[in-house]
């Protein structure tokens, strides 16, 4: 049974992966959802976008790309770590952020 998880990409990774619209459905195979679940079908559903948001050896997040879940900044969580319910059933989307730093 695959799931379909909402995610928001920045513009450039949009541009990148050739996205049309700010949100786009992903299937995931894989149940429990977890963060590298995720990661990965985005990755080999878009395969321009690997190694922009992951390194591709350590898959290890890149600096200024950050993702959050309901809210909640999981930058820093491992792969293995299960999304909130609320983005497995579709009510909120899964976030890719390019952060900024300076002003």
């Amino acid at each position: 049974m695959s799931i379909i998880i909402r995610v928001v990409l920045p513009y450039h990774l949009r541009n990148l992966a050739r996205v049309v619209g700010d949100e786009l459905p992903l299937d995931v195979a894989e149940s429990p959802v977890t963060l590298g679940a995720v990661l990965d079908a985005l990755e080999t559903r878009y395969p321009a976008l690997r190694g922009t948001i992951r390194d591709h050896d350590s898959l290890k997040r890149r600096p200024f790309v950050r993702f959050y879940a309901c809210k909640e900044d999981l930058s820093h969580e491992p792969p293995d770590t299960l999304l909130p319910e609320a983005i497995v059933d579709g009510a909120e989307p899964f976030l890719i952020v390019g952060a900024m730093a300076g002003g």
